[in-house]
């Protein structure tokens, strides 16, 4: 199922004005292969890289579409008369163009170009272009469309991935309801709230005043309450049932070189949590119909200081020991969700910090706006930061939003014909706590990093994509099926209203995807896997409980036991980030999940790192080294054959299927060939009379 060169010369030789093609696979100077076609033109004919590309689309399918057309009077000769081909010359930018470059047309085009020039640093958009392309991928789709919000564009963020040219996303602009959240009633310096006052939440009088009870300072310190979002549910249900410990108090560990940098720190923090509601906010649902989060108006960060005589050890390890979130627990009824532990470090000459935070009012895109809030707060630059965007807003467009019937209709489709649940190595307890799970993280070495981008971008595709497909690949090779059922993680601000860009929260969800892997080539699976994860995104707040209804899979069995989070990780450092965060440093952190087997791709804007975690005696660093094989395999196929069935690309690295096929089939035992099988009994005998014969 390779590429066949000389059927694509073929029809190359077959376009009007051709004269004579060859075509051969490429590898430029970052190691990345491409189809790259040498073409010579009929007397008096002036061909373009557009034209020929239309007239082989119209024949050949994507894939076998050369990426560069390079344009030659001649070809280079060997001394036999035949075509050099280690002489044609590399293909310079022109010859990459995919099309002509169209100029935008009308207002929403010409705006849309300005912005995705700015977003994907280029320095010309034409109305042809394609999003992905030119280096777009989801962290700057969701700005973009914050973007777009800004100067009353809406539309649906599925057309941006599954027709991403800028042609067709001003055409789809107005298509989409934009959900008009409903304002808070309550007043400060409030007496009584009323069900009145709360439009997110349906509260009887009796009940809200249970509420306001439990918050210090009564109804003057509630600023809303409005019920959860969907990831929250699911993350207060994993709470309430841990036995011990709560697998999501996350953890993140600083060392400072004085204690007056510690105190800015914490001064700086403190700051951000009266900035942003979802930080003041608390969770409670005891005799509720459903649990509620109240935002109080006003919140103190805890800081806990552990005495220097306190336990043995050095100050770090106290730490860790003392706030092991295998068995600390943080009290979810009281805001803020977050709190500081510190130490001095003497042996180190420096103090430590531990952040504990919740994962209800955090999430990985949270996260990064605290710290670039933080960064503001200790240059005093905190008047340069726009107004914060309550979490309410996101609550409201997850509640108002698309209808459980879009829901459930888009979830049965895909799921309606699961009986059967996806458990790598057999694994199906999805009700952890944490405990017992290793973690290893890999890095992917640059040359296939490279490759693996240039894939994504040809294919007019997010590299998420092929991650998903690799992931899935690995998850059929070890839990025995070829459709395979795995949660990923949403970022969950696409559709979240004015600000998600810049919001604090969480908004994250997890949701089921299904990727079949039997009769497909690697191709098809491919686009297959991006449709489904377009597709996704229109219902990204939507409860997990209710995809999981809509399989076949009979509760309590769990539908899947892993998990993928695509993560964007770049960071960009500043001449005020080090003015900013001089004497402080990150030392490290800790997050886990309920789920036994989880893959987080880092996005590192070049590179890629795989962070595994899995249950101990499943060996994480294994199942790493599945996936980095199987990444190999899946862009090897896509650069040489795309029409390689799936299901034959390799996932056991080298060493292993060694160990497996050779080292332990290698049976052969070397024995006297003179003596009989009696004969060695015998002997066996006389050396050792006294010796246990037949148990």
């Amino acid at each position: 199922f390779r590429i066949e060169l000389g059927e694509i010369e073929a029809k190359l030789v077959a376009c009007d004005g051709v004269k004579d093609a060859v075509v051969l696979v490429r590898a430029d100077e970052t190691g990345e292969k491409r189809l790259v076609a040498y073409v010579i033109a009929q007397p008096q004919v002036t061909l373009s890289v557009a034209g020929l590309r239309e007239q082989l689309s119209s024949t050949l399918s994507e894939y076998m579409v050369p990426a560069a057309f390079v344009m030659l009077s001649a070809f280079p000769l060997t001394l036999n008369g035949k075509v050099d081909r280690k002489a044609l010359p590399a293909p310079d930018a022109e010859a990459y163009a995919s099309q002509a470059y169209a100029a935008p047309q009308g207002e929403i085009e010409q705006l849309l170009a300005g912005m995705w020039a700015e977003l994907l640093k280029v320095e010309r958009v034409g109305r042809h272009d394609n999003f992905f392309e030119l280096g777009g991928h989801s962290l700057l789709a969701m700005r973009l469309i914050e973007r777009m919000r800004q100067v009353e564009l809406s539309v649906d963020v599925r057309v941006l991935f599954s027709q991403p040219t800028l042609q067709a996303l001003a055409a789809a602009v107005g298509g989409h309801r934009e959900v008009v959240v409903p304002a808070c009633a309550i007043v400060e310096g409030c007496e009584r709230i009323t069900p009145a006052m709360l439009p997110l939440a349906a509260l009887s009088q009796e009940a809200i005043d249970r509420i306001v009870a439990s918050v210090p300072g009564g109804a003057r310190n509630v600023q809303e309450i409005y019920p959860l979002a969907p990831l929250q549910e699911g993350i207060l249900y994993h709470h309430l049932t841990a036995k011990m410990g709560d697998p999501y108090v996350l953890q993140t560990l600083f060392g400072f070189d004085s204690r007056a940098r510690l105190d800015d720190f914490a001064q700086a923090l403190q700051g951000v949590v009266d900035r942003h509601d979802i930080l003041r906010t608390s969770m409670v649902w005891e005799n509720l119909d459903e649990p509620m989060q109240v935002v109080w108006r006003q919140a103190r960060l805890s800081v806990d200081e552990l005495d220097a005589d306190s336990g043995t050890g050095d100050a770090v390890a106290r730490l860790y020991e003392r706030f092991d979130a295998r068995h600390y627990r943080l009290d979810v009824r009281q805001a803020p969700m977050l709190r500081l532990a510190i130490a001095e470090d003497v042996a180190n000459q420096r103090w430590v910090a531990m952040l504990l935070f919740h994962h209800m009012v955090l999430d990985h895109t949270g996260l990064e706006v605290l710290e670039r809030e933080m960064q503001a707060q200790l240059l005093g630059k905190v008047h340069e930061l726009g107004e914060s965007v309550p979490y309410r807003n996101y609550v409201a467009q997850a509640r108002l939003g698309v209808d459980q019937q879009a829901h459930e209709a888009f979830f049965r489709e895909m799921l309606g014909d699961i009986d059967e649940p996806t458990l790598p190595f057999g694994l199906r307890d999805v009700q952890g706590d944490g405990n017992g799970v290793e973690e290893v993280k890999l890095a992917v070495e640059t040359g296939l990093c490279r490759r693996l981008r240039a894939q994504a971008r040809q294919l007019g595709i997010s590299a998420a994509s092929l991650m998903h497909l690799a992931w899935a690949q690995v998850l059929g090779r070890v839990s025995g099926r070829d459709d395979v059922v795995f949660g990923t993680v949403l970022l969950g601000r696409m559709q979240a209203g004015d600000g998600a860009d810049r919001a604090l929260g969480m908004f994250i969800n997890t949701l089921p995807l299904r990727v079949s892997l039997a009769g497909q080539s690697v191709y098809a699976a491919v686009k297959a896997t991006h449709k489904r994860l377009t597709g996704l995104l229109g219902h990204e707040h939507a409860p997990l409980a209710l995809a999981q209804r809509c399989s076949g899979v009979v509760a309590p069995t769990p539908l899947f036991s892993s998990m993928l989070n695509y993560r964007h990780c770049g960071v960009e450092v500043t001449a005020q980030a080090l003015t900013a965060w001089q004497g402080i440093e990150s030392i490290g952190g800790e997050e886990r999940t309920n789920y036994p087997v989880t893959l987080a791709v880092d996005d590192e804007g070049e590179g890629f790192s795989l962070v595994v975690q899995a249950l101990v005696g499943t060996c994480a660093r294994r199942i790493g080294e599945y996936v980095q094989t199987t990444l190999e395999s899946l862009v090897t196929a896509l650069e040489q054959a795309p029409d390689t069935p799936l299901q034959a690309l390799a996932s056991l690295p080298a060493a292993e299927r060694q160990h497996l096929l050779e080292t332990l089939n290698a049976t052969a035992v070397d024995y006297p060939q003179g003596l009989t099988l009696h004969g060695l009994f015998e002997a066996r005998v006389e050396a050792c009379p006294d010796a246990v014969a037949v148990v």
